[in-house]
């Protein structure tokens, strides 16, 4: 048993998705969250920028005393290297335990990927999973547009601007008649319902924040980890840049209030 806390990291709010399933999945453990949102969006970084900002917010978590580290943020498990070695407590990104789930679901082979242009320029989903399934076809998009619109609360599938992006970035995939779609940024899940609509009821949409905050648990167990005190959890999240949107936004990602639990820090420190 430990009761340190569970650390998670993202450029901005997306993270949040994980975390609202670690919550569920993870009801003992305390969470602190970090959200870089004086450098949002990583998506459009060079790969050396993004690893440097990974570390940061890594050794950040660190200073907080956790037991495990989280990179909920497609962009940064894609192109950042692991690090593991370096922080001398378990962690994990997002690409392998989506991957895994992407493999078991599709019952064609044919495999799409959504992602941040970073993400999508690294190959890490479409490698991972032919690694695995060098047969398997994987279709990959770059929607930029998705991580704006879900951070202005522009979710609403019946919205006529939300329709129309979502239809664009969505043709590939229903061209290349994919069964199964990553949602390889942890944003997306917000958009779950537009794009489930638009691919309908055949393609299965693969959450990323649920499927780490389940390998998140599998990791725990293996170290000997968990938290087996039932208590109500503490989250606690800090931001690079004021508090003020990220706790009006916040709320949309969790389903919960989080107003004035919200620190600024300086990021740059680490």
């Amino acid at each position: 048993m430990n009761n340190e806390a569970i650390g998670v990291f993202d450029s901005g709010l997306g993270g949040l998705t994980a975390v609202r399933e670690m919550l569920e999945i993870l009801p003992n453990e305390n969470i602190v969250y970090f959200g870089d949102t004086g450098r949002v969006p990583y998506g459009s970084k060079s790969t050396r920028t993004i690893s440097k900002y990974a570390m940061q917010d890594a050794r950040f978590l660190k200073k907080q005393g956790v037991k495990m580290i989280v990179a909920a943020c497609g962009t940064v498990s894609s192109v950042a290297p692991d690090l593991t070695e370096e922080l001398g407590v378990p962690y994990t990104g997002v690409v392998y335990p989506t991957c895994f789930t992407a493999i078991r679901a599709t019952k064609t082979g044919r495999i799409g990927v959504i992602g941040t242009a970073a993400t999508i320029a690294s190959h890490s989903y479409k490698n991972r999973i032919r690694q695995k399934h060098p047969e398997f076809t994987v279709i990959e998009q770059a929607c930029p547009l998705y991580v704006p619109l879900v951070e202005n609360g522009m979710t609403d599938p019946d919205d006529e601007i939300v329709r129309l992006i979502v239809s664009r970035y969505m043709a590939v995939m229903k061209e290349n008649r994919v069964d199964a779609i990553i949602l390889g940024c942890t944003h997306y899940p917000l958009l779950t319902e537009a794009i489930s609509r638009e691919m309908g009821p055949d393609v299965t949409l693969i959450d990323s924040g649920k499927e780490t905050a389940l390998y998140t648990k599998k990791i725990l167990e293996e170290n000997h980890l968990l938290r087996d005190e039932p208590s109500a959890p503490d989250a606690r999240y800090f931001v690079s840049d004021t508090p003020a949107d990220f706790e009006k936004y916040a709320g949309i990602f969790l389903k919960r209030n989080i107003e004035n639990r919200v620190q600024q820090i300086n990021i740059e420190e680490y």
